[in-house]
């Protein structure tokens, strides 16, 4: 049996038993979740409320509460993601020496988009690792690629505005939407002046396995003060050469 932390905090150890029981049982209810806990309804809202706000959640139309992105991702994490960060590595890190700018692996869970690794290049000015981070699909590169790679019928389903996201996010133009997806489903290539950062220019492309369906996006970070039209041509090159070796790596 373990031994139970000397100065555990009872929210922190609430919250981390909600989370384990979202990936257990799959959906939960307040009135659940405060029985389970032994806590009141309203402690059980705030605390499924935080895991929402944290992405390890998400709520359904029902009020129910099921596993969010951040989880669906840890029940990954030993298959997919740990084959695709060991088979994507080598290539990134050829790929930085080859251009001396930073490059990312990302994928897609839902509406957003999380940076399952970095690999930072050596310039004093450089974009720093993203490795961790989780951003809406819609705005960043890798999600780009990754929504493009929808067809429009499960694009529209997953922008439906519904009671499951969160009031603050911010749903894009769907019209515009496609008409960027069609643009990038043309050149294979995003390319993404300040539309995250501002001050960082993004350049991405899929990773697909061997069906050729896309598992993930590979990209290419550099400060905009860096960037030039001229670069785009040898980049999409050096960039693509590097997810077909992800691929082959696969």
């Amino acid at each position: 049996m373990k031994t139970p932390p000397a100065y555990a905090s009872n929210s922190v150890d609430h919250a981390l038993r909600l989370a384990q029981i979202l990936q257990l049982d799959g959906a939960i209810t307040v009135s659940a979740a405060a029985e389970r806990l032994g806590v009141a309804r309203s402690t059980a809202h705030r605390l499924l409320t935080a895991l929402v706000y944290r992405d390890f959640a998400v709520q359904d139309e029902d009020r129910t509460y099921r596993v969010g992105p951040i989880l669906a991702l840890a029940e990954r994490a030993q298959s997919d993601v740990g084959t695709l960060r060991a088979a994507a590595l080598g290539p990134m890190r050829a790929l930085v020496d080859r251009i001396d700018e930073t490059v990312n692996l990302s994928i897609r869970t839902g509406r957003n988009v999380r940076f399952i690794a970095s690999v930072e290049c050596a310039q004093a000015l450089r974009v720093g690792s993203r490795e961790g981070m989780v951003f809406p699909a819609h705005q960043a590169t890798g999600g780009l690629v990754a929504l493009a790679a929808l067809p429009d019928e499960e694009l529209v389903t997953l922008y439906a505005a519904d009671d499951r996201h969160d009031p603050a996010e911010e749903l894009p133009d769907l019209t515009r939407l496609r008409r960027e997806l069609r643009s990038v489903r043309l050149s294979g290539v995003v390319l993404n002046l300040e539309r995250t950062e501002r001050g960082v220019t993004a350049m991405g492309c899929a990773v697909r396995d061997r069906s050729g369906a896309t598992v993930a996006a590979l990209s290419i970070s550099m400060p905009s003060v860096r960037y030039s039209p001229e670069q785009v041509k040898p980049l999409t090159a050096a960039l693509t050469a590097a997810a077909d070796a992800i691929t082959r790596a696969l």
